[in-house]
């Protein structure tokens, strides 16, 4: 029972460290070496990676012509952003200004021998199988690959959910407490109150089976 416990937390925590990876803002220093708009079909199999179809630059169900961003790493490995709306769904970043994004990023495109800095924020995951790209939510120049960016809004988020997850905790507590502990101490002495009225009863009951018993045994003694 104790590893089916420890089974099912570890299960979840890796639910939600996972999910939490994907959703929160992520930042990374690149080199943009390109930007284009693609029609890219979006089948059952990945459209949970992009926004809903009325968002962005949606053309149907299954193709809609996305915006991307290639870029490279300081050590030369490269990474491509798709750039798309996320309106009013999931995550709640409320991005409506891809177009300018695109604009923005085309403007700092820059060459290995000239190299401008790009901070990227965005969320999501790359899975080139699978046709899934991280979603790019903003773009700031930076001086140099070495710049140092501080997660503010995960560290703020995590910081929340951990003072949420004590404050739950506690109240739990307080609930077993001050509603369950009580009730079940209720509920224990009404049934050991039951069972001495049991013993009770059965005792009588041997008690007047024994004078009976008695009473019967005389009788034939008599005859």
């Amino acid at each position: 029972m104790n590893k089916l416990k420890w089974s099912l937390r570890l299960t979840v925590l890796l639910i939600v460290g996972l999910f939490l990876h994907y959703t929160l803002p992520q930042h990374d220093i690149v080199r943009i070496t390109n930007t284009y708009n693609r029609l890219t079909t979006v089948g059952s199999e990945n459209s949970w990676a992009y926004a809903s179809p009325d968002s962005g630059t949606a053309e149907s169900g299954t193709t809609r012509d996305i915006r991307f961003i290639e870029a490279a790493y300081p050590d030369g490995s490269v990474i491509v952003y798709r750039n798309e709306d996320t309106g009013w769904v999931w995550p709640p970043y409320f991005k409506y200004d891809s177009s300018n994004l695109q604009a923005q990023a085309g403007n700092l495109k820059s060459l290995a021998s000239a190299p401008t800095w790009v901070s990227v924020t965005h969320y999501g995951w790359r899975f080139a199988f699978l046709s899934i790209y991280p979603n790019a939510i903003g773009v700031k120049e930076v001086a140099s690959p070495d710049v140092r960016i501080i997660p503010y809004v995960p560290i703020i988020v995590l910081l929340l959910l951990a003072f949420g997850y004590v404050m739950l905790r506690r109240m739990w507590a307080q609930f077993l407490e001050r509603t369950v502990e009580p009730a079940l101490a209720e509920v224990e002495e009404t049934w050991d109150g039951v069972e001495a009225r049991a013993d009770l009863a059965s005792t009588k009951a041997k008690g007047v089976m024994g004078r009976m018993g008695a009473w019967f045994g005389s009788w034939r003694a008599k005859k």
